[in-house]
């Protein structure tokens, strides 16, 4: 891509996003996970939404690549989710104001579930918008471990981490597909 820039950090996605957000120059920060493509005219659907009074983050409706009846289910209930409870996870690219990731410290949770954090401490912050369009992410984990397999433990481990067990000890259960 042009114009990218190469950091090299220590492990963990939240330092490594951090160590990103520190060296853009954006007002608008936009994480997104590597086997998570963006839509086309994103630039344009961003500057839309973040146009709004009181929008400050958000993130877009999720689809997955080479999805089947069920996996696109999935999908559609992971976005619905997502609309409800007014939270988001990288794979659906989650972008917010640079004053506001900020304010709220970046993200704390170097290894998992460091998305889950950003989007609890900024959500007081502002509004959440959804840009149109669709980022899509890899089915690579559902295809392998299969699809009732990975829901259950990604609900499993999230229910986990909501009630207060640490990504530190939930690390150790997450299978990482690469």
């Amino acid at each position: 891509m042009a114009g990218a820039r190469v950091l090299v950090n220590a492990r963990g996605r939240g330092n490594q996003m951090n160590a990103g957000a520190a060296v853009a120059r954006g007002e608008v920060l936009l994480f997104v996970h590597a086997d998570t493509r963006l839509p086309g005219g994103f630039r344009a659907a961003l500057a839309e939404v973040l146009a709004s009074e009181g929008a400050v983050w958000g993130r877009f409706d999720l689809r997955f690549d080479h999805a089947g009846p069920l996996l696109a289910l999935i999908a559609r209930l992971i976005s619905l989710r997502s609309r409800v409870f007014h939270s988001a996870t990288c794979d659906q690219a989650i972008f917010v104001r640079r004053g506001v990731f900020e304010a709220v410290g970046g993200y704390r949770e170097p290894l998992l579930f460091e998305d889950v954090d950003l989007v609890r401490r900024q959500r007081p912050c502002g509004g959440m918008v959804v840009p149109r369009g669709y980022a899509v992410t890899s089915s690579r984990r559902w295809r392998n471990r299969g699809i009732l397999r990975t829901t259950l433990a990604m609900w499993a481990l999230k229910s986990l981490y909501l009630v207060g067990v640490s990504s530190r000890r939930l690390i150790r259960y997450y299978s990482d597909e690469r």
